[in-house]
C-alpha cells in the first residue's frame, strides 16, 4: 500500500491522513466544487476534483472516484463513513479495479449491510433481536398487517439506512402510513433505497455499541463498548465509553455476542455492533411496561440495579434505602455481602423477605456449599438478573430477558464501517483504529488478542453541528474559528478554519471534540472546559446546548437514556438562558456592546462629548441604551437608567478583555451584514458573572437604531411563513386558497441529508406561495403568506 484515495471529505478525510503520513502512504484527496478550498484537500498529498455541489454528484459517484485513483495511481481506497463506505456494489468495483478496499469484504457489506439480513443472520446465531417485519412486500397493506400483529408502538427504519436516517416511530395505527411514506422518501434520497422494516420499539432504553475488528485470518475480538444514548432525530450527539450502565460480565457478553455476528458474516476489518439495552424503564417486547423512575436517585431498579454499578454519589457505601430506595425488596444485586460485612447467608432478617421461590437452578449455595439454592433461603431474588456471565437459560437465541440476565439487550443493526465516535474507543485503549484498518487491509494479523486489550479511565465525545437549540440545521461562513489550547486528554476532530462555508449538501457536523480521563466526573469536566473555550462564529452551532447536557444532573448520574432530549430538552435549553437578575442580563448585553463598539478605531481612542440613543434587539428582548465613548478605550452605557462603565483592551487573537463595572469578562464580536434589512452580529463572551460549568455564551444582536419602528416584527410576521435554513423545497402540503390551521404541516425542505417540516404559524388562508417543489431557498427567503 504506497497511495490511499480517500473516498470522503471533511474531518474524516483528515482524520485519515493523519495516520496514513505517520505510515509513509502517501494519501489523495477526492473534492466537490464546494469543498474545493477544503482543509483536507490542502493535506493531503494530492488532490483531485470531482466536480458538482451535492453528494449525489461528487462523493456518491462511484466512476468518478475510480477514475480518480486510476489518474493519481492509488492502490487502495479508504472510505470513511458515510457515503459509500457501506455500499456493496463500490467495495467490489474497487476490488475488481485491482486496488485494496479497506473495509470488510462486498460479501459482508451484503449481508450486515442490510438491517433486515443483519437480523436474519443474527438470530440463526443466537444474537437476540427485536420482533419485526422486514419481508420483501413492501405494501402498506403488509405493513399495516404486520403492524397489527406486533403491536404498538414501532419504529419504521430504512433497511439500508444509517445515522439516523429514515426512521420514524409509530406510536398507532394512524401514524403508519404516512412514517412509511416519510421514512422511505428520505431513504431513497439518502441511500438510493427506499426499502423499509418495521420493529417493536423500546422506548425508554440504551444504545449500547460494541467495536469490532477482525483480520482476514479468521481471528475477531471487541474493543469495548460505547454508550450513545444522547441523540436527536436518533442522530447521536454525545458518545461515551465505558457505558455507565455495563459491568465487565455483560461487556463480555455484549462483546461475545458481536464476534458471532462478525464471524458468521465472514467479517474483515473495523466494524460495529449496535445494540438497544433496556433497562426495565420501559416496554419491553415480552413483558408489561414498568413505571418510568424519574430523575432523582436511580428507582427503575426497584427489582434490582445493573451490577457493578457505584452509589449514586459515587461512594463505596452498599445501596440503602436512603441512597437508592427500596431497591432489593425482591433481591439485590449479586456478589454484594451483607449488610454487616459478614459472610452470613441473605437471610430474612438480613435482607428482607427476598428469598421465597426459587432461582436460577444449579447455583451454589452463599457459602460456597453444594446445596442448591432452595426456595427457603432464596427467593425470588432473581427477577431483575442473576450474577452476570451466565449462558442464557436454554442456550438459544432467545433475548436475554430480565428472567435471565438482568438487562435486556437487542441487535439493532450492524456497521460496517468505521463509526463517526471511534476517537472514544482509541482514547480509551490507546489504540489507532485506522492504522488497524490499513495494516489488516494488506494482510496483517490482528496486533492483539482479546486477552491483551485494556481500558483506562472514562473518554466522552461531543459532536459539535451547525444547528441552533432546537436542533434546526444552519449555513454559513464560519467568520471566526479558534480550537481549545491543546492538552494532555484532550482531542478535536474537525476541518474548520475562518473563511469556511457550511453548505447544505453535506452533514451538519462541523466536528468532535473529545476528553479522556481517570474519572468519567473528569472527562467530564474537561470536556466542558473545552466547549467553553472553543469559538466558532459566524452561524448557530451546538455547543453551549452540548455544554449544557454535560452538566445536566441526569447525564452526569449516568442515567441518561434515549428519550434523554425528550425528557429534559427543555431543561437542557433553559439552563443556557440568562437568569431572572437583571444585572446579569444587563453585564452580558453590556458587554456584547462594549466589545462591539471596541471594534470602532475612534471609541478606542477619542473621547465623544455626545451620548448616542440606540436600540438592539437580543433574542425576543429590545433594549434602549445611550452609549458614549469616553476614550482610551472606555465606554459608558446608560441601560434602564443604571449607568455601566466598561474599559476595554485588546486580547490575544483579537479577543477583547471587558472591564464592566469593575468585573472582568472576554468577549469576540463578528458582524454577519444585513438580515432582515439591520445589521446583526454573533458575539461570544465568556466570564463575568455566567454561571459555574456554563463557560460561555453566544449572543445573537440585531442593530434597530436606524430601523423604522415596527420594522422587527410588526404587523406581516405572522402573516409570513420563512425558510428557517438552506435546503430544497421537497414538498408541498397546501395550495393557494387552502385554509390551514396553526400547527398543520406545510411543506418538507430538505437540508443536510435530513427532512424538515414546516408548520403554519396561524390559522388562516394561504394567499401565496413564494417557491417551487424543487427550488433551493435560503435562509430569512419569504415561503408562504398568509390573508388577513
Amino acid at each position: 500500500m504506497k497511495r490511499l484515495l480517500m473516498a470522503n471529505r471533511g474531518e474524516i478525510a483528515r482524520r485519515i491522513i493523519r495516520t496514513a503520513h505517520a505510515m509513509g502512504i502517501d494519501t489523495v484527496a477526492v473534492y466537490s466544487d464546494a469543498d474545493r478550498d477544503a482543509l483536507h484537500v490542502r493535506e493531503a498529498t494530492t488532490a483531485v476534483a470531482l466536480g458538482g455541489l451535492s453528494a449525489a454528484d461528487s462523493y456518491l459517484r462511484a466512476d468518478l472516484l475510480l477514475a480518480a485513483a486510476r489518474a493519481t495511481g492509488a492502490d487502495a481506497v479508504h472510505p470513511g463513513y458515510g457515503f459509500l463506505s457501506e455500499d456493496a456494489a463500490f467495495a467490489q468495483a474497487v476490488v475488481d479495479a485491482g486496488l485494496v478496499w479497506v473495509g470488510p469484504p462486498p460479501a459482508a457489506i451484503r449481508a450486515l449491510g442490510s438491517k433486515s439480513g443483519a437480523k436474519a443472520l443474527a438470530q440463526a446465531h443466537g444474537v437476540p433481536c427485536l420482533p419485526g417485519y422486514a419481508g420483501a412486500d413492501q405494501s402498506p397493506e403488509v405493513f399495516e398487517a404486520e403492524a397489527a400483529r406486533l403491536g404498538f408502538p414501532l419504529m419504521v427504519k430504512a433497511v439500508a439506512g444509517g445515522g439516523g436516517r429514515g426512521m420514524r416511530l409509530v406510536t398507532d395505527m394512524a401514524q403508519l402510513r404516512p412514517a412509511l411514506h416519510s421514512a422511505r422518501s428520505e431513504a431513497l434520497a439518502g441511500f438510493g433505497n427506499g426499502d423499509l422494516l418495521i420493529e417493536r420499539a423500546l422506548l425508554r432504553p440504551r444504545h449500547v455499541e460494541v467495536q469490532v475488528f477482525a483480520d482476514a485470518h479468521g481471528h475477531c475480538i471487541h474493543l469495548g463498548e460505547r454508550d450513545c444514548s444522547v441523540q436527536r432525530r436518533h442522530q447521536k450527539i454525545i458518545e461515551e465509553a465505558p457505558s455507565p450502565a455495563v459491568s465487565p460480565a455483560l461487556r463480555a457478553e455484549l462483546g461475545r455476542c458481536a464476534v458471532a455476528l462478525a464471524q458468521a458474516a465472514g467479517y474483515v476489518g473495523a466494524g460495529t455492533v449496535e445494540f438497544l439495552l433496556d433497562e426495565g424503564h420501559g416496554e419491553s417486547p415480552h413483558s408489561s411496561p414498568l413505571p418510568h423512575a424519574g430523575e432523582g436517585a436511580r428507582q427503575g431498579f426497584a427489582a434490582g440495579s445493573p451490577q457493578g454499578e457505584t452509589a449514586p454519589l459515587g461512594g463505596s457505601e452498599p445501596r440503602s434505602g436512603a441512597a437508592w430506595g427500596p431497591s432489593f425488596a425482591a433481591g439485590p444485586p449479586q456478589g454484594e455481602t451483607a449488610p454487616l460485612g459478614g459472610s452470613e447467608p441473605r437471610s430474612g432478617a438480613a435482607w428482607g423477605p427476598s428469598f421465597a421461590a426459587g432461582p436460577p437452578q444449579g447455583e451454589t449455595a452463599p457459602l460456597g456449599g453444594s446445596e442448591p439454592r432452595s426456595g427457603a433461603a432464596w427467593g425470588p431474588s432473581f427477577a431483575a438478573g442473576p450474577p452476570q456471565g451466565e449462558t442464557a437459560p436454554l442456550g438459544g437465541s432467545e433475548p436475554r430477558s430480565g428472567a435471565a440476565w438482568g438487562h435486556t439487550f437487542y441487535l439493532m443493526e450492524m456497521n460496517t464501517r468505521l463509526q463517526v465516535e471511534h476517537p472514544v474507543t482509541e482514547m480509551l485503549t490507546g489504540l489507532d483504529l485506522v492504522e488497524w484498518q490499513l495494516r489488516i487491509a494488506r494482510g496483517e494479523p490482528l496486533p492483539l488478542t482479546q486477552d491483551q486489550v485494556r481500558w483506562h479511565g472514562h473518554a466522552i465525545e461531543v459532536r459539535l453541528c451547525a444547528e441552533d437549540d432546537d436542533h434546526t440545521p444552519h449555513t454559513g461562513r464560519v467568520r471566526h474559528f479558534s480550537a481549545p489550547a491543546a492538552a494532555p486528554g484532550l482531542r478535536f476532530d474537525h476541518a474548520l478554519e475562518t473563511g469556511s462555508s457550511v453548505t447544505p449538501f453535506y452533514d451538519a457536523m462541523l466536528g468532535k471534540l473529545m476528553a479522556h480521563a481517570p474519572t468519567r466526573d473528569e472527562a467530564i469536566d474537561r470536556l466542558g472546559h473545552a466547549l467553553a473555550h472553543t469559538q466558532v462564529l459566524g452561524l448557530p452551532t451546538n455547543r453551549a446546548f452540548l455544554a449544557s447536557c454535560l452538566q445536566h444532573p441526569v447525564f452526569r448520574a449516568g442515567a441518561a437514556l434515549i428519550p434523554f432530549l425528550a425528557d429534559h430538552g427543555p431543561t437542557v435549553r433553559a439552563a443556557l438562558q440568562p437568569t431572572p437578575a437583571a444585572r446579569v442580563v444587563a453585564a452580558r448585553v453590556v458587554a456584547a456592546l462594549a466589545a462591539l463598539y471596541a471594534d470602532a478605531t475612534p471609541a478606542a481612542v477619542l473621547p465623544s462629548p455626545y451620548a448616542r440613543s440606540l436600540r438592539w434587539r437580543v433574542g425576543a428582548a429590545t433594549l434602549a441604551l445611550s452609549v458614549q465613548e469616553t476614550g482610551g478605550g472606555a465606554v459608558r452605557v446608560v441601560l434602564d437608567e443604571q449607568t455601566h462603565l466598561a474599559q476595554l483592551q485588546a486580547g490575544l487573537a483579537g479577543e477583547r478583555c471587558i472591564t464592566l463595572d469593575g468585573v472582568s469578562w472576554q468577549a469576540r464580536a463578528v458582524a454577519l451584514g444585513l438580515v432582515g434589512g439591520v445589521p446583526h452580529w454573533h458575539v461570544q463572551v465568556s466570564g463575568g458573572s455566567l454561571p459555574a460549568g456554563q463557560g460561555s455564551q453566544d449572543l445573537w444582536l440585531d442593530d434597530l437604531s436606524f430601523a423604522p419602528r415596527g420594522a422587527a416584527g410588526g404587523a406581516t410576521a405572522g402573516r409570513e411563513l420563512r425558510a428557517p435554513f438552506n435546503g430544497k423545497l421537497l414538498t408541498l402540503h397546501a395550495q393557494v386558497g387552502d385554509t390551514v390551521a396553526r400547527g398543520a404541516p406545510l411543506l418538507v425542505i430538505e437540508s443536510m441529508k435530513l427532512e424538515h417540516t414546516l408548520a403554519a404559524p396561524r390559522d388562516g388562508t394561504v394567499e401565496s406561495l413564494h417557491a417551487a417543489v424543487g427550488q433551493q431557498v435560503t435562509p430569512g427567503q419569504l415561503l408562504v403568506t398568509f390573508g388577513h
